[in-house]
């Protein structure tokens, strides 16, 4: 016996519960599949290390789907400013949101947050079957439909599949789809932290010789720090007593937020360059990290991924009122194209740029350096990288655009 539905997405995180909502909002019959439970709530203290910068684009996607406001309950930090300075030269960035139409540039948001605030509104919709858990241990497709059985036996039919299980995704490789890509042997250090100096609703960047610190403004007045290290540096500095590493941090930064006070939990998660070589086959479709990875110096990698579950929600939505199977390769392609050119050209410009501050090429350090004193000298270049880190570009989804 088995049951069927609409459309299934495997994987709860971030995006694939924005999917699910979008698309259970538009009396789509979804079921939602995940290994776990995620957290509902929690004691105020400590603030979940994994956080992520929601620019614009994600926030009017958040809204569409009916949970910025409970987000907003819960507490998310907003920054009107963005400091960027690099350790190998002279150069300088500063972005303002007063230079743009918002109060502010974006919010750091725990993850935590985003994904319990979506379990909650898929709680509401009637369209929407939350499976949890459920282990996929097998997935077949074939010209008419897609067909999962669970590690329970339970077999699950649908018109179409969306993996939204992340970079190492078992649906991806139960589909035979390829990825290309590389390993950074750097370790992106996550942690909280507090400081003498107020983070003056700022994020601050500064360019190291093995990569990128983020200090993310926090609601509560701290920091959440994302640091790009080789790996091997990373794990020494997991090592490191709390003395030692807040000492080793506030050198690192210049002190620009004075002494570094407390840290909590530290963890470190391998980066990789990574993409799938086709988004979809037949009944079946990638997003998020399960079509990409990239590395996180911008904060890119949820937005990308919001962008991803926007695309195929509409694309989906758009198919089924016009009584087209949702399926179908035609709509599947469609999103391809959508969405494959846009992330390809996110993922190389964080590479490039990555590579690039990470060299110890003296020439390139100087022109890195004129090149961003260039950049923050002139309106309508930074106001165009403005908009777009704020996800304000072209031809994106109609949730995106707030419409």
């Amino acid at each position: 016996m088995s049951k069927k539905y609409a459309v299934i997405i495997v994987g709860g995180g971030i995006v694939g519960a924005t999917a699910a909502c979008a698309l259970a909002q538009a009396g789509v019959d979804v079921a939602l599949l995940d290994a776990r439970n995620p957290a509902r709530t929690w004691p105020a203290d400590p603030i979940d290390i994994r956080v992520s910068a929601l620019t614009r684009a994600s926030q009017n996607i958040l809204r569409a789907v009916g949970v910025w406001d409970a987000m907003e309950a819960r507490g998310i930090g907003a920054y009107d400013h963005m400091h960027v300075w690099d350790a190998g030269s002279a150069g300088v960035l500063h972005f303002d949101a007063a230079d743009t139409e918002f109060p502010e540039l974006g919010h750091i948001v725990e993850n935590r947050v985003t994904v319990a605030c979506l379990w909650d509104q898929l709680d509401l919709l009637p369209s929407a079957t939350i499976l949890c858990p459920a282990i996929v241990e097998d997935l077949q497709l074939s010209a008419d439909s897609a067909q999962i059985t669970l590690s329970d036996g339970t077999i699950l039919v649908a018109d179409l599949v969306i993996a939204a299980d992340g970079r190492d995704s078992a649906l991806r490789q139960m589909a035979g789809m390829q990825t290309t890509g590389w390993e950074y042997k750097q370790d992106g250090l996550v942690a909280t932290i507090s400081s003498e100096k107020s983070h003056q609703f700022t994020a601050w960047q500064r360019f190291l010789p093995e990569g990128p610190l983020a200090l993310l403004p926090l609601k509560n007045g701290q920091c959440s720090i994302v640091w790009t290290l080789n790996h091997d540096t990373a794990q020494a500095y997991l090592n490191l007593s709390a003395a030692d590493f807040l000492q080793t941090l506030a050198h690192a930064t210049e002190g620009i937020l004075g002494k570094m006070l407390t840290v909590g939990p530290r963890g470190a998660f391998p980066l990789r360059f990574q993409y799938a070589q086709q988004y979809s086959s037949d009944h079946f479709v990638l997003i998020g990290d399960a079509a990409h990875a990239m590395h996180p110096l911008a904060g890119q990698g949820a937005n990308a991924g919001l962008l991803d579950a926007a695309a195929i929600a509409e694309l989906i939505i758009k198919a089924n009122q016009a009584g087209r199977p949702m399926g179908s390769h035609k709509t599947l392609r469609q999103y391809e194209r959508w969405r494959k050119g846009d992330n390809l050209a996110m993922m190389a410009s964080m590479d490039v740029i990555n590579k690039m501050y990470t060299t110890h090429h003296e020439v390139l350090r100087q022109l890195r350096g004129t090149g961003m004193s260039w950049v923050n000298h002139s309106a309508w270049l930074k106001n165009y990288f403005n908009r777009y880190a704020m996800g304000l570009r072209d031809d994106l989804p109609e949730m995106a655009r707030g419409i």
